[in-house]
């Protein structure tokens, strides 16, 4: 019987963010998305794991990578492996965690459109005839998001733990993806996050930003795929 999949959007997404590799895994996996509900990333953590099956391999974006690695690290004998798109395994540094307070008073002053295109600027995407576009679809889910979650959300990047411990014990297939033209969790840090984990494999994808799974989604959906039918041996936890 094949693993169930959860996946868990980034920041200020939701499932459309994966609506290709929902279509391309779900041929042959029970694949859900959790929404990321709570005011804390252990709240978060929990809320996943409220409505997941009791084992699963779960697959995390950005904010959604902390949150996975975080259920991990709270319930490690119910994930199965793990993967991780544009991640962060450390604590926010505290020059980048300063940096957001200009934004949550712009955004709570009546300029939350004008933040967003600070969040995610286009030069974080890979230069290409649909960057705008897909900068435009993520746009649209930030929107509907809308001002609360942005807080929220925002409050809780500031404050994530350092997971480098927990990655390091993890001895269950795990993947790293990131997009070599990504400027808010650059190549070097994911090859970092796939050095700390003992069986991580490491996909850096040439014409991809900060949404390889919207930017290549075929290629994404085949390192999910490959890394879903990796053999998972018995492990002493």
């Amino acid at each position: 019987m094949t693993e169930s999949l959860v996946l868990l959007p980034g920041f200020l997404a939701d499932g459309r963010v994966f609506a290709d590799q929902i279509s391309d895994l779900s041929r042959s996996h029970a694949v859900m998305v959790a929404p990321l509900i709570g005011e804390s990333l252990t709240e978060m953590a929990d809320a996943v794991l409220a409505v997941a099956p009791p084992k699963f391999a779960v697959a995390g974006h950005d904010l959604g990578a902390s949150v996975a690695t975080e259920i991990l690290r709270r319930a490690p004998g119910r994930v199965t492996r793990i993967a991780l798109l544009s991640a962060s395994a450390q604590a926010e540094p505290p020059n980048a965690a300063a940096a957001r307070e200009p934004r949550l008073i712009k955004a709570k002053t009546g300029r939350y459109g004008e933040v967003l295109l600070e969040a995610l600027p286009s030069t974080a995407l890979c230069e290409g005839p649909y960057r705008n576009a897909i900068r435009d679809h993520w746009l649209d889910m930030a929107m509907e998001a809308g001002l609360e979650i942005y807080l929220n959300q925002s409050r809780i990047l500031q404050r994530r733990p350092d997971h480098q411990n927990v990655l390091r014990r993890a001895r269950i297939p795990a993947l790293v993806i990131g997009g070599m033209a990504d400027t808010i969790c650059p190549p070097r840090r994911q090859e970092f996050i796939a050095q700390l984990m003992p069986r991580a494999d490491l996909v850096l994808i040439e014409k991809a930003g900060h949404l390889p799974m919207l930017e290549a989604p075929t290629t994404v959906s085949r390192a999910l795929t490959t890394w879903l039918e990796a053999e998972a041996p018995f492990v002493l936890r």
